[in-house]
């Protein structure tokens, strides 16, 4: 029962409010640019338990999981979510707010060069090659049927 009063029910990690009842691996999933494995790998860095409630961590060990996800060096390349950076050329994780700015200069620089991916991202089309006559009718509008003939609807075929 002692344990239970210390559970803070937040636990705010690289600006992110992270629910306290669950383990801290499973928790900072809800930071935008963590997953699963990245979130598993910080804590083994980290030297926290991937068991423990979030609620339960200490000051310390919060402070240790925020730097290595500030920095996360001793990772491998193929882990990160920016390698080979179009400015830089470095490998790089981004978080949060960062994550979604590149995301959306990489779209406008595409469409600035006038390439296929951002001819298609500025026509709301699907980028990767799916097929496009059966999908995607949020963005082509109405379903399309098949027209009956004037006998169809008669009742005389």
């Amino acid at each position: 029962m002692a344990e239970e009063q210390k559970i803070r029910h937040l636990v705010r990690v690289a600006s992110t409010d992270l629910p306290g009842n669950k383990a801290i691996v499973v928790s900072m999933t809800k930071i935008k640019g963590v997953g699963d494995m990245f979130a598993n790998a910080v804590c083994r860095l980290a030297h926290v338990d991937i068991s423990k409630k979030a609620g339960l961590l200490s000051e310390t060990e919060v402070g240790r999981i925020e730097a290595v996800l500030k920095n996360p060096e001793k990772l491998p390349a193929w882990m990160l979510n920016r390698r080979k950076d179009y400015d830089t050329g470095e490998d790089k994780h981004l978080l949060l707010g960062d994550l979604a700015f590149t995301n959306q200069q990489d779209v406008r620089r595409l469409q600035k060069i006038r390439t296929y991916r951002g001819i298609r991202h500025a026509s709301g089309q699907p980028v990767r090659g799916q097929r496009t006559k059966s999908n995607f009718r949020r963005n082509k509008g109405k379903a399309v049927g098949v027209k009956r003939s004037k006998d169809a609807k008669a009742g005389k075929v």
